[in-house]
């Protein structure tokens, strides 16, 4: 294993961990402050699916930042599935109330970029190999015969 492609994979992942910690925290501070299935100031607009969507994340964040440094294929897998998810959710009350340029929605479009370019990157050195026919040793036989 490249040990470059190996300490780029581990800071991006930090990056990520970071992120979703953060994102954990104003989670946890939304329910200190509002209750569990808070409806983020959106009242009587939103369902209750997207509350407790909203509600999962303060435990989802914190576990895909887990994983990205205990399972990293996962770890990203699930980060990937979080971000994208809750861009695509929370588009849909963007949309509703002309909230394009809101810090909280900007912030986390670039997050999904940022995941959807780098994730790749970062699960290069945890991809598993198929063998290849190079890879696989050769007899005595078809040495000889080469």
């Amino acid at each position: 294993m490249d040990r470059r492609s190996l300490l780029r994979s581990l800071l991006i992942r930090a990056v990520f961990a970071l992120c979703l910690l953060a994102a954990t925290f104003n989670h946890a501070r939304a329910i200190a402050a509002h209750g569990l299935f808070w409806d983020y100031g959106y009242g009587g607009d939103v369902l209750f699916a997207s509350q407790v969507f909203w509600s999962l994340l303060t435990l989802l964040d914190p576990l895909a930042a887990l994983l990205l440094f205990v399972r990293p294929r996962a770890g990203l897998a699930l980060t990937v599935a979080i971000i994208v998810v809750d861009v695509v959710h929370n588009g849909y009350y963007v949309a509703r109330h002309g909230q394009w340029l809101a810090t909280f929605y900007v912030s986390q479009v670039a997050f999904c970029l940022a995941v959807l370019a780098l994730a790749p990157r970062a699960a290069r050195p945890f991809r598993s190999r198929v063998a290849l026919k190079s890879d696989v040793p050769k007899s005595r036989e078809t040495a000889q015969q080469e």
